[in-house]
């Protein structure tokens, strides 16, 4: 039988005091970094120079700086570029500032399972996504609701016993609002494919 996770099932408090990248503020950057800032997580908004973005973002009163400085101050990198510009981002701005613990995070498979992404062992790779176009995760979440997600962990590499990879994709999902519909757990093989 299947399990789904609920607001009960995540723990919140693991994000805290930890610093969020989000990658990109098209349709699921936006969501995301907006709801995670709502939802009390420090979130940056890491665009490239120039992005037309960027004052969009500030306006919405969230922390904006460029991708790779928003990396080297990150916990977890979560990006929200399309899939198809993800590899030279990762290559170029990502994968030279990454701490050697910060967690890659993903909203789509693709990447990774497709190894186009490779990421250094020591980081954990997990994904969170929600299964809705981003403004109606954001509306979702506005009005007190949730858009249904799915959460996988490709790798973890955290040395830390009181919470794993999983826990924190969990907690991740619960400040975008998915553990209030109901959150499924996959793999990045099976999401993508």
């Amino acid at each position: 039988m299947t399990q789904l996770f609920y607001d009960t099932d995540a723990d919140l408090s693991l994000l805290n005091n930890k610093t969020i990248a989000i990658i990109g503020y098209g349709s699921q950057g936006h969501a995301h970094a907006n709801n995670l800032h709502e939802s009390g997580v420090n979130v940056t908004v890491a665009l490239r120079e120039g992005s037309s973005s960027w004052k969009k973002a500030e306006e919405a009163d969230l922390n904006v700086s460029s991708v790779s400085e928003s990396v080297k101050n990150a916990d977890l990198v979560m990006i929200l570029a399309p899939d198809e510009f993800q590899k030279d981002i990762y290559e170029s701005e990502i994968k030279p500032n990454l701490k050697q613990d910060a967690i890659l995070a993903f909203a789509h498979g693709f990447n990774i399972h497709f190894e186009k992404i490779s990421p250094p062992d020591t980081n954990s790779v997990i994904m969170i996504a929600p299964k809705g176009p981003g403004h109606t995760v954001r509306s979702t979440y506005v009005n007190g609701g949730g858009v249904p997600s799915l959460i996988a962990v490709y790798r973890d590499s955290i040395t830390n016993n009181d919470f794993s990879a999983r826990d924190v994709a969990l907690s991740y999902a619960k400040a975008n609002g998915g553990t209030r519909a109901g959150v499924l757990e996959t793999s990045f093989k099976e999401e993508t494919e």
